[in-house]
Formats: structure tokens, C-alpha cells, sequence
């Protein structure tokens, strides 16, 4: 699958980011994506592999990190070469970029460094797609400052997706009047379904979150107009090594997507 159908004026379907939240190991990895290249094959959905190869924004400083930089991104290759799909990792320092981008194939920017301009203009001069994460503290509308800063820049492969603003200290939600904001920047939008259902700062340290209802946030997404989805997604969510309390299972994913493809047909 070529990148340049993830434009919305290229596809009348829309495109997923899928996987685990970090990469855990080869093996694991391999199985995911093998899964869901069955399955998005089959629905004819354009697929782009997600993991990430490393987490810097932890609750706590004993919490799962990464198997190694160097390791991880390797991993991410290996998944591209072996299912010919490309893929993508979140970075958090401007030294990441070119590092990450020899490996994968879109960049992704974490919410809480979408204002962060030497991290936008690092990952927009690597010449891949950037896919940068509406801040839970930001408008959709102040979006179009970072699809600037990657515009001049010189990169015009420019991505955005919501993840849900911060409701309280401890909840999210999402205002789905974003998504045709955001596609008015004309840029793909994405909806974040998992991360959109997190439950962040619980008291023992660990993310909490709201997965019976991800299947609703996509619903909505689409019905709206949203270009991706980007939906994290194990085989036992329950063990993984992070994010675990918002992962759809993997098994749930077919079926999902099969209702969501009923719902785009219906809206185009």
C-alpha cells in the first residue's frame, strides 16, 4: 500500500493505524500485525502497523518503557519487510526523528508535545508523514498552527488525530465537532479510539481506561467523516506491557470494522 492513499480525496474507505501500544518483542509483534493484515486485506482497508518503539510519558518511573531503541525500531522494519505495509512510531525528541525515520514510515508526534516546534520541524524535514496528536488541552481549531509549522517546514504530509480532551482531572472525552474542523486544514484526521478512552492519574499510578465503549467513539468517527482510525489493539490485553486498560482485544477487531465499513458505505 502506497502512503499517498491515506489522503482522503484518494480512497472511499478509511484507513487504520493498528496495533500494540509499545513493542514488546518479535514474536509478538509479528503475530499482531499478521492478524491484522488478514483482516484489513480482506476488508479492503488501507493498513498502517503501529507500535511504538519506545514510552517516555509514563505515570511511573518503574512503569514499561521499551526492549531498546535500536531493537524495537528493527522490530518495526522487520513487520514492514515481512507484510509489505508500512508503519508507524511516536518520537519525543527531536533526535528521535531521524533515527526512528530510517526505519519507519510516519512519524507520529505524542499529544502532549503537538506544541513542541523543534520536534514538528525535526520530523517534518525527515521528508516522512507526520501524524501528530491533538493536545487534550487544545481546540481543534489551534491544530492548524502545527500543520503549519510541518507545511513550511516543506512537508506537506501532514496527519492529524484526536484523542479526547482533558474532562476533569481524571477523565476524557470527545467532541466530535473536531473532525470536520481539523479536515477543513485540508490533512487526513484521524480518531484516536482508545486513547480517546483513557482514564489517566488514577491513584495507583497506572492508566486506567473505558474499552467496552471503543466501539462506540469509531462509530461516531466515522459517521462523521473521519479519514483513519487508529485503534490499539492484543491478543490479551490484560498482560500487555502498557496501555492495556484501553486495548481492544484482538479478536473484537474483524467484526468492529466490518460495522464501521456498513457505516462509511451509508455516509458516502
Amino acid at each position: 500500500m502506497k502512503l499517498d492513499k491515506l489522503k482522503h480525496t484518494h480512497t472511499n474507505n478509511f484507513f487504520l493505524m493498528a496495533g500494540p501500544c509499545a513493542i514488546e518483542g518479535e514474536d509478538i509483534a509479528l503475530r499482531i500485525a499478521e492478524r491484522i493484515v488478514e483482516i484489513t486485506d480482506k476488508l479492503q482497508i488501507p493498513y498502517i502497523f503501529k507500535g511504538s518503539f519506545k514510552k517516555a510519558n509514563r505515570s511511573r518511573v518503574d512503569s514499561f518503557t521499551g526492549i531498546g531503541d535500536e531493537k524495537a525500531l528493527k522490530i518495526l522494519q522487520k513487520v514492514s519487510q515481512t507484510f509489505d505495509v508500512p508503519t508507524v512510531t511516536d518520537i519525543h525528541e527531536s533526535t528521535d526523528a531521524a533515527m526512528a525515520a530510517a526505519y519507519v514510515d510516519v512519524l507520529q508526534i505524542p499529544a502532549f508535545l503537538c506544541r513542541q516546534t523543534d520536534l514538528l520541524i525535526a520530523a517534518a524535514q525527515t521528508g516522512k508523514y507526520v501524524n501528530v496528536k491533538k493536545g487534550q488541552f487544545l481546540s481543534a481549531g489551534s491544530m492548524k498552527f502545527a500543520v503549519d509549522k510541518i507545511k513550511d517546514a516543506g512537508n506537506n504530509n501532514v496527519i492529524l488525530t484526536d484523542r479526547g480532551n482533558t474532562f476533569g482531572y481524571q477523565d476524557l472525552i470527545v467532541d466530535f465537532r473536531g473532525i470536520p474542523e481539523m479536515r477543513s486544514f485540508d490533512v487526513p484526521v484521524v480518531m484516536d479510539c482508545t486513547h480517546s478512552l483513557q482514564q489517566p492519574n488514577q491513584t495507583s499510578g497506572v492508566t486506567g481506561g473505558k474499552p467496552a465503549l471503543i466501539e462506540t467513539i469509531a462509530k461516531a468517527a466515522i459517521a462523521v467523516g473521519a479519514d483513519g482510525l487508529f485503534i490499539e489493539t492484543h491478543p490479551d490485553p490484560k498482560n500487555a506491557k502498557s496501555d492495556g486498560a484501553n486495548m481492544l482485544q484482538l479478536d473484537l477487531l474483524e467484526d468492529l470494522l466490518k460495522k464501521l465499513i456498513r457505516i462509511r458505505e451509508a455516509i458516502i
